[in-house]
């Protein structure tokens, strides 16, 4: 018998009675668990969108041409734009930086601020890329994902990172 529009669960209530208090229960145990699913926030194309004018308004400003890239919480690519003369090692250098700061949660230029600072052994550390330029997305407290420019100097290619982010929250 299909369980259509609560027709068997009606049968099962009004034929016996022993089946009331079990089958209600179910329908809220059903009811509660389905409430309790997260609500997550991600980076769709229409904020990308807005991170890269943000980005690239900031490197026109500027007069700088870059690599921009933007990654997911997990460090997984959805956005590269390699400006027009940059050089080609600035894609990876982009892509390391918003990975890092997607993975870690933090600007990669701690990263750098701690090799600086002797700590070579966070090198071992997947993901772990010491280079200025690359910033986490949050929301909430929560990483969503990371931005980067590549092609500039490291604090310029941060600044305009930042530039996309504040894009995408109106800053």
């Amino acid at each position: 018998m299909a369980f259509r529009s609560g027709k068997l669960a009606g049968y099962l209530v009004s034929s016996c009675p022993m089946f009331k208090l079990p089958v209600v229960a179910f329908i809220l145990m059903a009811v509660t668990f389905a409430a309790d699913l997260p609500t997550k926030k991600y980076l769709n194309l229409a904020a990308i969108k807005t991170m890269v004018a943000g980005a690239e308004g900031e490197a026109k400003k500027r007069n700088v041409d870059v690599t921009i890239c933007i990654v997911d919480e997990s460090g997984n690519l959805l956005f590269l734009q390699r400006g027009d003369g940059v050089s080609a090692n600035t894609v990876d250098f982009a892509r390391e930086k918003a990975r890092h700061s997607a993975l870690y949660g933090s600007p990669s230029r701690e990263a750098a601020e701690s090799m600086k600072n002797g700590s070579a052994s966070a090198l071992a550390f997947p993901g772990f890329f010491p280079a200025q330029g690359g910033l986490p997305i949050k929301v909430d407290g929560q990483t969503i994902g990371g931005i980067a420019a590549s092609g500039a100097k490291s604090e310029i290619d941060e600044a305009i990172a930042q530039a996309g982010i504040d894009a995408l929250f109106k800053k």
